[in-house]
């Protein structure tokens, strides 16, 4: 890189000469948050608890202090929803100190649950006409939740392709994802094509993964704008996400008709986003394995993922514990750099993955399996975590 590269990465918006000029501030507070992330230690008292009265106790010993003092009975879903307010709150403080463009950047974080909150609309009426506005509000990830007029619309329509088709036209279009409905539509719709005809034929898995493709693509375009360290973080990490959006599709389209010959590229090849590690050369040969003995071929051409694939295959560990493995450790490296956005995504990641942890655990004690506990548990900023050793 030419020394005037360098210069113009450094001093773009995502670049560390001006970084603090706007955004140090938010950065300060964020680092003040990676306090409250559980130790080794605090998750090793959680883990010894008999019940969630002791969980709720150690909890208190934590950065979540009294967080359940108001709730007559614990459970495991009750322990999601206050862990969810809390790291909603924290997010939104953040929120309301950022100055364009990390404001921008902290709505596109956004956006992912905001298609998961549409999609878990759409499921629910179709399977259920007769589903409540406030059962749904109550699932629904409140970091992705719209204003509450816009979901009683988007529960109001009626269970038809024709009601589906208001919905996109009229509602769902000025929401901030509307633009990914339409260029789903746009994409997928022939010129002489209906809308409703097209709604009811389209599976809400193609539909969502539809989505989530376009919001990637997305999302990476605006990171490159941003440029400097920010471009670098973020396009990383979004890459590794794509990557593991297209394996996963793949493996799971096994058995249905997205792995029908015909099906491969007219169908499968459109859910795979454009961008990864993975793309083109992969995606290309991706789209053509047809059981999980050629995938594991197309795979030993990308070493980490291999090795992922491997451990699902000889029953190790699940895929997705594998890649939630790979998003924690790609997360910390990028948290613990700085004069960047991506830090402010790693930070959301990293409290999910925190959450599901808990949850498993609490959900373990439940159920009396407390020796199932390492099975789906994921170290957050471990010494202990295996690259960290790889790298002593």
């Amino acid at each position: 890189m030419s020394s005037l590269d360098l210069l113009l990465a450094s001093t773009s918006t995502g670049g560390l000469a001006t970084f603090n000029i706007h955004s140090g501030f938010v950065e300060a507070l964020l680092r003040g948050y990676r306090l409250g992330f559980l130790s080794d230690q605090e998750y090793h008292h959680i883990q010894q608890c008999d019940n969630l009265e002791d969980v709720k106790l150690n909890l208190q010993e934590t950065d979540y202090g009294n967080f359940l003092q108001n709730e007559p009975k614990i459970s495991p879903s009750i322990v999601r929803e206050k862990c969810l307010d809390k790291l909603v709150s924290e997010f939104e403080y953040l929120r309301s100190q950022a100055q364009q463009p990390l404001a921008q950047f902290l709505d596109f974080i956004t956006y992912d649950y905001m298609i998961d909150n549409v999609m878990l609309i759409l499921k629910a009426t179709m399977s259920n006409p007769n589903v409540t506005v406030s059962s749904l509000i109550e699932q629904a990830h409140p970091l992705g939740r719209f204003k509450a007029s816009t979901l009683k619309s988007i529960v109001a329509f009626e269970n038809t392709p024709q009601g589906y088709s208001e919905l996109y036209q009229s509602v769902l279009i000025d929401t901030p994802i509307g633009k990914y409905f339409f260029q789903v539509i746009k994409d997928s719709l022939s010129p002489d094509g209906n809308v409703q005809e097209f709604l009811k034929e389209m599976p809400t898995t193609k539909l969502e993964n539809m989505l989530r493709k376009l919001y990637l693509e997305d999302f990476f375009r605006f990171c490159e704008k941003l440029g400097g360290e920010t471009a670098f973080s973020m396009c990383e990490l979004l890459r590794a996400r794509a990557d593991a959006m297209a394996i996963n599709i793949t493996l799971n389209s096994f058995g249905t008709y997205l792995n029908d010959p015909s099906a491969r590229i007219s169908d499968r090849k459109q859910l795979y986003p454009s961008i990864g590690h993975l793309y083109p050369e992969g995606i290309e040969s991706l789209a053509l394995v047809g059981e999980e003995a050629e995938l594991a071929n197309v795979l030993r051409s990308y070493p980490s993922y291999y090795s992922i694939f491997e451990k699902h295959q000889q029953g190790e560990k699940s895929i997705d514990d594998s890649f939630y493995e790979r998003d924690v450790m790609l997360n910390e490296l990028f948290f613990e750099g700085q004069f960047h956005y991506g830090a402010f995504y790693s930070f959301v990641r990293l409290k999910e993955q925190e959450i599901r942890n808990l949850v498993w655990i609490c959900e373990c004690i439940v159920q009396r399996q407390k020796d199932r506990v390492q099975d789906h548990f994921v170290k957050i900023f471990s010494r202990d975590a295996e690259y960290r050793k790889s790298l002593n």
